[in-house]
């Protein structure tokens, strides 16, 4: 028997779908995503970029408070068996990720950790694969797989991620460490010149690193940056390695000249932004749904999560090219949720 929605992804806009559907009696699956290092690595872990993530400062509804004993009450004994209490003065990424995924649970959500492999859009109902050998036929699918950030490459990006090492400037701009300090930002493109006019508010110094002699970005947003006298631009610069250690995370940059391998510099700073993009994760949708030329889904009726077929829905950041906030993916999780449940009244599949 079909499902009547079927969740692909569990981010924040997956599991406020999630939420929604099951409160509307859809009685959801969702296929939240396999627990591999792979994933991991990839930077599309289950349950969003968020789980890599640690304060979370800009979610509303959790300010300052005794958040252990809350989470000792909300989350199964599995679960929370599982978190490590991250001592912070709000919520973490992982923290406010299991609350929304118990929320879901509690309303009835079925969960499968796997990965969807394969699924076919051109029949109804549609058919999806998983890592585990599992079929699944649904009458609507909401895709809710995100985007990963785009990285150097570097050992140590990895080795000092969430210890210095960012990919959103909003997300964790104002956090303590990063605050009235030096701080790196990596990219020449417009979101590199969004990423250093945000953190301008709070830094000491901004240090804009780029390979080339001029920026890619918008002629007004790059110049608008480059008047700003927090602002230094390192031109003809790349990236050698992020620099730092256990007890501190990011002390620095070692920067090597594009032209000239051999002149080199460091740096010091307490944060490393990459803004050198995003990738959306649809590679397993295999150009099935239109994309624009970013490769984000397009939600193709305004002010609706339709896509480009009927009884497919898109929410979160794998549609959103542009604010990649949670508080705003969980609101297109909403929105999605709503619309999968109008199009099978619509359809009579209720």
């Amino acid at each position: 028997m079909a499902e009547k929605v079927v969740i692909i992804g569990s981010g924040p806009s997956g599991l406020a779908a999630a939420i929604y559907a099951a409160r509307a009696s859809l009685n959801p699956l969702m296929v939240e995503g396999e627990f591999t290092q792979e994933n991991w690595d990839m930077g599309r872990p289950p349950l969003g970029q968020l789980m890599i993530t640690t304060e979370v400062e800009n979610y509303p509804g959790f300010p300052a408070g005794n958040m252990a004993a809350y989470l000792d009450s909300a989350i199964s004994k599995e679960r929370r068996g599982m978190m490590s209490d991250h001592g912070g003065h709000g919520v973490s990424g992982p923290e406010l990720m299991e609350l929304m995924r118990q929320q879901a649970v509690n309303f009835g959500t079925r969960i499968v950790s796997e990965d969807v492999t394969e699924i076919a859009l051109s029949q109804h109902p549609f058919k999806l694969k998983t890592s585990g050998g599992k079929s699944i036929e649904a009458l609507s699918v909401i895709i809710a797989t995100g985007a990963r950030a785009n990285y150097l490459g570097l050992d140590s990006e990895k080795t000092f991620k969430n210890r210095g090492v960012s990919a959103c400037a909003v997300c964790d701009g104002g956090l303590p460490r990063f605050r009235n300090k030096p701080l790196v930002v990596v990219g020449g493109g417009d979101s590199a010149m969004e990423e250093a006019s945000y953190l301008t508010k709070t830094a000491s110094k901004v240090y804009i690193v780029h390979r080339r002699d001029s920026f890619r970005a918008s002629k007004i947003m790059a110049q608008r940056v480059i008047e700003n006298p927090k602002v230094e631009v390192k031109w003809n610069s790349v990236v050698d390695e992020v620099l730092g250690d256990d007890a501190s995370g990011v002390t620095g940059v070692r920067l090597r000249n594009a032209n000239d391998p051999n002149k080199k510099e460091t740096v010091e700073c307490t944060g490393y932004f990459a803004a050198i993009g995003h990738t959306p994760n649809t590679d397993f949708l295999k150009g099935q749904l239109k994309t624009n030329e970013k490769g984000y889904l397009v939600w193709t009726t305004p002010q609706r999560t339709n896509t480009s077929i009927e009884g497919v829905f898109a929410a979160g950041d794998v549609a959103d090219d542009y604010y990649r906030q949670a508080i705003t993916a969980a609101g297109t999780g909403c929105m999605a949720a709503l619309d999968a449940e109008r199009w099978l009244a619509a359809k009579g599949f209720e």
